[in-house]
């Protein structure tokens, strides 16, 4: 699985949003220094979350962009689902839709059980979690195994 650049500055300014949730609207042109994004780009993407249901955004001087829920309630999935579609797909495909014979045929269970993992971490993990830094158990072990950290 790779996580697009779109998707990682995503959840970067979804972050800051969480973390600077008590002191109103954020501009884009904040968080898009904050968390070092393209502004030209972050807008494209703060456009998504606004039509995904997952910021608000206010016009006039005191305008910005706010979260639509409170950090604990949006997932990391959640974020990536709205400006990136799925969680996982095979040639822009979702598992359910494919087949494959053969040899090939027991791909398929593989690809489910792939995108079942990376829906229990992502749906799993809350805005409130990374901005808190409280990672649940289960992702934070996982972080902590050295062989997560090698390339093979």
């Amino acid at each position: 699985m790779r996580i697009s650049a779109r998707a990682d500055y995503a959840v970067r300014a979804a972050l800051q949003l969480a973390a600077t949730r008590d002191a109103g609207p954020l501009k884009a042109e904040a968080i898009a220094d904050a968390q070092d994004i393209p502004h030209k780009f972050l807008e494209g993407i703060l456009n998504d979350m606004r039509r995904g249901g997952l910021v608000l955004s206010q016009r006039g001087g005191n305008g910005g962009y706010r979260l639509a829920k409170v950090p604990e309630a949006i997932s990391i999935a959640d974020v990536i689902r709205v400006v990136d579609g799925p969680l996982v797909s095979v040639r822009g495909v979702r598992p359910p839709e494919l087949s494959y014979s053969g040899p090939a045929e027991s791909l398929l269970p593989l690809w489910i059980a792939l995108r079942a993992n990376v829906r229990q971490i992502l749906d799993g993990v809350s805005l409130a979690d990374v901005a808190s830094a409280e990672l649940p158990g289960q992702v934070s072990a996982l972080a902590e195994d050295p062989a997560s950290w090698t390339n093979p």
